[in-house]
C-alpha cells in the first residue's frame, strides 16, 4: 500500500502540491502518491526492475517524492504496466499543479539570467540525451532520434542479456506519451548520440526530470499568477 506524503509547503506557495491518484482497470491495479515539493524518496514496486530503477532515476533527479505500487499483468506483457504508470504519473502531476500559478511552466536547465529557455541536457557515458516540457495544458510529444529503436526487436539474445535489453525503447515511449497526455504537456525527447540500451533510456528519465524540476520550480517573481498571457494554462 502506498503511504501519505508529509506535508511541505513550497517556496512562494501556502498550500502543499500534493497528489493521491488510484486507478484500476482489468490489466492493473496502482496506488500513487506524489509530493511535488519532495527530497528525492521514492518507494517503488512495479515488477519491472529496470523500469522501477528509472522511476528511482526520476524522483531522485526530478527532487519529487514518488511512492507507487503497480500490480499489473506482467506475465501477458509489460508494456500495460509502462504504460499505465506514465497515465497515473501524468495525472498526479495535474493535480498537484493545481492552476499553475507562479511556476516557471517551460523546463529545461535553468539558467538564472533568462529562467524560461534552455534545454535540459544529460550524457550517460557515450549517451546524450535533451529534454524540454511545457505545462501548457496542450499534450504533445515528440520523440526525436529514436525512431529506430522504438520498436526493436527483441531477440533471444537481448532476451538472455539483462532487463535494459528486454526494456524495449517502445516501451519508454509509451510511457511518456502516456504522461504528457496525462499530464497535458509538450514533452521533447532527443537522442543526440547513443548506442547502450540501457544508457540511452537512463539518459532520457534523467533529461526527463531535469526538465520537470525546472518547470514546476515557483519563480518569485510571478507568484499568484499564472505564466500565460491567456490567463490559463
Amino acid at each position: 500500500m502506498v503511504k501519505k506524503l508529509g506535508k511541505k509547503p513550497p517556496f512562494g506557495t501556502k498550500t502543499a502540491r500534493l497528489a493521491q491518484i488510484k486507478r484500476v482497470t482489468g490489466e492493473t491495479d496502482i496506488d500513487l502518491s506524489l509530493k511535488l515539493d519532495g527530497s528525492g524518496k521514492a518507494l517503488i514496486q512495479t515488477r519491472i526492475p529496470f523500469f522501477d530503477h528509472m522511476l528511482h532515476l526520476f524522483s531522485k533527479h526530478a527532487v519529487v517524492d514518488l511512492e507507487l505500487n503497480c500490480d499489473g499483468d506482467v506475465e501477458v506483457d509489460d508494456h500495460h504496466t509502462v504504460e499505465d504508470c506514465g497515465i497515473a504519473l501524468g495525472q498526479a502531476f495535474l493535480e498537484s499543479l493545481g492552476d499553475k500559478k507562479g511556476i516557471r511552466r517551460y523546463g529545461a536547465g535553468f539558467d538564472p539570467r533568462n529562467p524560461f529557455t534552455g534545454e535540459a541536457y544529460v550524457p550517460m557515458d557515450e549517451c546524450l540525451a535533451r529534454a524540454v516540457v511545457d505545462f501548457s495544458g496542450r499534450p504533445y510529444l515528440v520523440w526525436n532520434g529514436l525512431n529506430k529503436y522504438s520498436h526493436k526487436l527483441v531477440t533471444s539474445e537481448d532476451k538472455n542479456q539483462d532487463m535494459s535489453s528486454r526494456f524495449r525503447f517502445g516501451l519508454a515511449r509509451e510511457f511518456f506519451q502516456a504522461f504528457a497526455n496525462e499530464a497535458k504537456c509538450n514533452l521533447h525527447l532527443e537522442l543526440l548520440y547513443g548506442d547502450e540500451p540501457h544508457h540511452i533510456v537512463e539518459a532520457l528519465f534523467k533529461a526527463f526530470a531535469r526538465a520537470v524540476d525546472q518547470a514546476c520550480m515557483a519563480d518569485p517573481r510571478i507568484q499568484g499568477v499564472i505564466p500565460s498571457t491567456k490567463g490559463r494554462l
